[in-house]
């Protein structure tokens, strides 16, 4: 099968060809994969996975804006986009809205410049201060008009990329689709969808509509220009909900996100995200004394403070204990007020900010007797699932992904509780069995779920059972395998349907020997550990 893998550039397992999604081209082989990314200077593509790149952020791209007789239906159908975002009767015209904006700019490519235009911003302006509108309240200045356009139109920009074909390259000549990030990178998939009938699989590691409203309550813009931003996400996550074939979230915690936000719960399947490091060696010998240690990012949703606290306990128990925080600085000035925080406990001589760790997550583990989290939100169970895998015992703030991930192979305590955790601690440092076993059932615990051979499976899986729901092929009458033409023929000439049209033997180039065979798989280059420290947590 061809498989479309559709993502933004930001996306860790995009930005490296030996990231998520190469390590799933690598285990697929047998299917052929193309990476479309969103933006510019990934990486990706540099082993076997063939790239196409499209920037969306920053300068609009050259091209002169519609015909004067074409100006009206541009501006009708981004006026029906801007109150379905805005007048809440009329949530419902907004997929509608896209795909007649893809239509128009496929037509004569004038979309970006139409959206940068001042029709498009008057436009904008009318509808955002019409009554009823939302926004209204925030009363949008004309700056706010002039910003959000601007935003607007770098969201918008995928549907005029040069991708839905039926060629070599394009979206149309795939057999499915597989979003890896969701938002603006759905949007393609939304347009191959409505134009061919290609299925697609979404893929979250972590919501992108989750991260819209964290990142977006604190942009430097106006309330008015917030709001109309996160009013396009939702209805845009909205829309890529009701229209994927299957959903694919990286953990239960993400499932009830997506449910809750209009998912169908019998299109979901929770798939973990697998990971190398599952065949790393587990940590050495513990150290002799009692050392805990944390890893993270230094920032108030983390609660390294709350490690603080806790730790003030256990030194009073056991004088001799240490603890090690590792990580880099996420919030101007936070290390400086950890400090002040150990000195003002007490602890300050037995606390040290180990920074990042030289050797990677696994050095950081070693260094310690227990592992200790703090979060007040646990959204990603990658640093959890990297800690398991070390052999460490674990002791976690029951919040988000943690109960999910460490189940009963390690101690959950409620967060903002110093007691609790201090407890939890000095049980395990107390226990040398103890932290021996929850450390070893961790280790295998973490192992079974996130290996990367799972992974491989669950999507081979879902990808055959679509194409086994998705049978139909628009043929053309001259259709080849060469690609000189493609679905639908020219333009409106509605293509012939013929069930399970491309046969295996389709995609095969010229005739296969058994050495074709036996040298299918190989050749792929051994999966590089992703760092867990490097992303957002």
């Amino acid at each position: 099968m061809r498989i479309a893998l559709i993502t933004e550039s930001s996306h860790s397992y995009a930005s490296r060809a030996d990231g998520w999604c190469g390590r799933l081209a690598e285990g697929l082989a047998e299917h052929e994969f193309r990476l479309y990314v969103l933006g510019e200077g990934s990486g990706a593509g540099s082993g076997r996975l063939p790239v196409r790149e499209l920037p969306i952020w920053g300068r609009r791209p050259r091209g002169r804006g519609p015909a004067l007789h074409r100006r009206r239906s541009y501006a009708q159908a981004y006026r029906a986009l801007v109150r379905s975002l805005v007048i809440p009767g009329e949530k419902g015209s907004f997929g509608p809205a896209l795909h007649r904006l893809a239509a128009l700019g496929r037509e004569d490519g004038a979309l970006p410049a139409f959206l940068a235009s001042g029709p498009a911003q008057r436009v904008l302006e009318q509808v955002w201060r019409s009554p009823g509108a939302e926004t209204a309240a925030g009363q949008p200045q004309v700056q706010d008009v002039l910003v959000a356009a601007d935003l607007l139109e770098q969201c918008l920009r995928p549907l005029s990329a040069p991708w839905y074909g039926t060629g070599e390259d394009g979206l149309g000549g795939a057999d499915l689709c597989h979003v890896v990030g969701g938002g603006p990178a759905a949007l393609p998939a939304l347009v191959a969808k409505q134009l061919h009938g290609v299925p697609f699989v979404v893929t979250e590691h972590g919501l992108h509509l989750r991260e819209q409203y964290r990142s977006w309550r604190t942009a430097p813009y106006r309330w008015p220009v917030r709001a109309l931003l996160i009013a396009f996400f939702r209805q845009l996550t909205e829309e890529t909900y009701r229209q994927a074939a299957v959903l694919t979230p990286g953990s239960d915690y993400d499932r009830r996100w997506q449910e809750r936000c209009g998912a169908d719960p019998a299109r979901v399947r929770v798939v973990h995200e697998g990971t190398p490091a599952v065949a790393r060696p587990a940590a050495g010998p513990e150290p002799e004394r009692p050392v805990l240690v944390w890893a993270g990012a230094l920032e108030p949703g983390r609660d390294p403070a709350l490690v603080l606290h806790a730790f003030a306990r256990v030194r009073a128990e056991l004088p001799g204990a240490r603890l090690r925080l590792y990580g880099e600085e996420g919030a101007p000035g936070y290390l400086e007020h950890l400090r002040g925080i150990a000195e003002k406990l007490g602890v300050g001589a037995a606390v040290s900010f180990e920074g990042r760790p030289a050797g990677g997550a696994a050095e950081a583990w070693e260094a310690g007797q227990v592992v200790v989290f703090s979060a007040l939100a646990q959204r990603s169970p990658r640093l959890l699932a990297d800690a398991m895998l070390s052999g460490r015992a674990v002791v976690s703030t029951e919040v988000g992904v943690a109960r999910e991930v460490v189940g009963p192979t390690g101690l959950l305590v409620p967060p903002r509780d110093p007691a609790a955790l201090a407890a939890a601690c000095l049980a395990l440092l107390g226990d040398e069995e103890r932290r021996a076993r929850l450390g070893l059932a961790g280790r295998l615990r973490a192992q079974e779920r996130f290996a990367v051979e799972p992974v491989v499976t669950a999507f081979r899986e879902v990808y055959l059972e679509l194409v086994s729901r998705f049978p139909a092929y628009p043929v053309a009458e001259a259709e080849e395998k060469a690609g000189r033409t493609a679905r639908g023929g020219a333009r409106g000439v509605r293509a012939e349907v013929r069930p399970f049209a491309r046969p295996a033997e389709y995609w095969v180039a010229g005739p296969v020997g058994a050495e074709d065979v036996a040298g299918a798989g190989a050749g792929a280059a051994a999966a590089v550990e992703a760092e867990p420290l490097k992303e957002a947590v």
